[in-house]
């Protein structure tokens, strides 16, 4: 079994972890400091957001820089070498006719 001690220690209740906001000036100071830790935390994130949206255009950029030119030969000789443009039309009943 644990004693009172350990168990207190375990729940953080130790007093070095006690800071009790007395009076209304501890009341202001810890709200203020909790405000301006909220404010660095979200001017934090929107630079990190704003980090990682550049980093993912500069790369959609590098690699359209360096398919153009596949996409220009792609654009002048299509694969195989010619395109055979038209329509193809099918007689399925003069087919039956020529087995029978």
């Amino acid at each position: 079994m644990r004693t009172d001690e350990e168990q207190s220690r375990l729940a953080g209740s130790d007093a070095r972890f006690r800071i009790h906001a007395s009076g209304l000036l501890g009341k202001v100071l810890t709200f203020t400091a909790g405000a301006v830790l909220l404010v660095v935390a979200f001017m934090f994130s929107v630079m990190v957001l704003a980090v990682l949206v550049a980093v993912g255009l500069l790369g959609v950029g590098y690699l359209w820089w360096k398919t153009r030119d596949l996409r220009r030969q792609m654009r002048e000789r299509p694969p195989g070498g010619h395109v055979i443009e038209g329509e193809v039309i099918r007689d399925t009943a003069s087919r039956d006719e020529i087995r029978r």
